[in-house]
């Protein structure tokens, strides 16, 4: 491992958030001795992140903790081309209302890991749409795009994936690369923007801005990337049976954000200590060594930790306790998912299979059929053994009906009166 002079590459290396960077030993002495001014982009194609997006918020982060200011370049203009980097086909075009009410929401998680401010190492937030949204095409084609070559843009992943799988790749989208890299030379003109980091799949974006802005103005720019991360048994972060791991409390309520924690496999947990809490790397070191069933503990703490950094520590704490009540005590607890249903459905009866698609446990009535037959299924804490068992008022206790899938996913039915 490099030995870094500068804190902010010192500890991000240390972490595991390096995967490449583009003159590591010239942006160490630079982050040394200057204030380093660093951004990463995110386009707005939903309401929210979800846990994918975390490594490059977690760098961002430790970027201002080491004392330099972080730039969140939100993807307003980017947004209506759509990035074609990892992806087999394009974009589904979204309205400029559409854009506007995602970047709204977005902006809501970036306040739990970032201070926003005037100050010289605080965070500002930038919409590229304020630049790209006011090119002339033929002027910027003239003073930008002829130092593209095209043999060496259809040599980058993002656009050989397309084209060897013969999914078609258009011409809007295969500007992406220009307007990301014209991004990186506009940061610089008003921010003084020399870092830009992002996911290892944005390395040759990245290049392209460090190569434009050297050839267009002469300057110097440095680029580094993380690595995209999957799990031990190769599932891509965030992504569960459920669906994406939202940061938006809204769209992922704070006892699932800390159950998904919880849920790590038993490899990744060390990995994830270092990268996704601010516990010290030594005290990360005695909890990876825990084995069997004290593995669990640590589970927890990754899962506490995480959920504390973005909802906050009451939330967390909230979450680990309705958790404990649930899983080690076999209690009810408020603090668990709930679902309203109209309390007419309980009165007339409410068979279990529709009780688990409504409360989002199962997709489809044959699963919970599946589910029920693997012994899965549990109402208030006891085996469901019959797909034709029907929920009636008999069933609510203390005002709902728990409902649990294995041991650790539970919902709480909760009929109006």
């Amino acid at each position: 491992m490099t030995e870094f002079k500068s804190e902010f590459l010192r500890t991000i290396s240390a972490r595991g958030f390096i995967h490449q960077c583009s003159d590591a030993e010239a942006l160490d002495a630079y982050a040394a001795k200057e204030t380093v001014t660093a951004y990463i982009g995110f386009d707005c194609t939903g309401p929210s992140l979800h846990v994918g997006h975390l490594m490059g918020i977690m760098m961002l982060r430790r970027l201002q903790q080491a004392g330099h200011k972080p730039i969140v370049l939100m993807g307003g203009g980017t947004t209506k081309v759509g990035d074609p980097s990892g992806k087999d086909e394009a974009r589904q075009m979204l309205t400029d209302e559409i854009i506007a009410a995602n970047m709204a929401s977005i902006k809501t998680a970036f306040d739990a890991f970032l201070t926003f401010g005037d100050g010289p190492t605080d965070a500002i937030m930038v919409n590229n749409a304020e630049w790209l949204d006011k090119i002339e095409y033929i002027p910027f084609l003239r003073d930008y795009g002829r130092h593209f070559s095209v043999n060496r843009m259809l040599s980058f992943d993002s656009v050989k994936m397309r084209l060897e799988r013969e999914q078609p790749l258009s011409f809007l989208e295969f500007n992406y690369m220009i307007l990301q890299a014209y991004d990186f030379v506009e940061l610089n003109k008003r921010y003084g923007c020399k870092l830009q980091m992002g996911g290892s799949d944005q390395w040759g974006n990245i290049i392209n801005g460090i190569e434009l802005g050297r050839r267009a103005a002469s300057m110097e720019l440095y680029g580094a990337t993380c690595p995209l991360i999957t799990t031990s048994s190769g599932a891509k972060m965030g992504k569960t049976a459920s669906g994406a791991v939202w940061l938006n409390a809204d769209m992922r309520a704070p006892f699932d954000y800390w159950q998904f924690w919880r849920n790590t496999e038993d490899a990744d947990v060390g990995r994830f200590l270092k990268l996704f809490t601010e516990l010290p790397l030594d005290e990360i070191a005695r909890l990876e060594k825990l084995e069997g069933a004290e593995l669990n503990d640590a589970k927890k703490v990754l899962a506490t930790e995480a959920t504390a950094m973005l909802h906050g520590r009451e939330e967390a704490d909230r979450a680990a306790g309705a958790a404990k009540a649930a899983f080690e005590e076999g209690a009810s607890s408020a603090d668990l998912p709930t679902v309203e249903i109209d309390g007419v459905l309980i009165d007339a009866g409410l068979g279990v299979l529709n009780a688990f698609v409504t409360a989002g446990l199962c997709a489809s009535t044959s699963e919970v059929r599946r589910q029920i037959k693997g012994g899965a299924l549990r109402v208030n804490d006891v085996l469901v053994s019959d797909d034709k068992m029907v929920l009636t008022r008999e069933a609510v206790i203390d005002g709902v009906v728990k409902l649990s899938m294995g041991k650790k996913r539970h919902v709480l039915l909760k009929p109006a009166a």
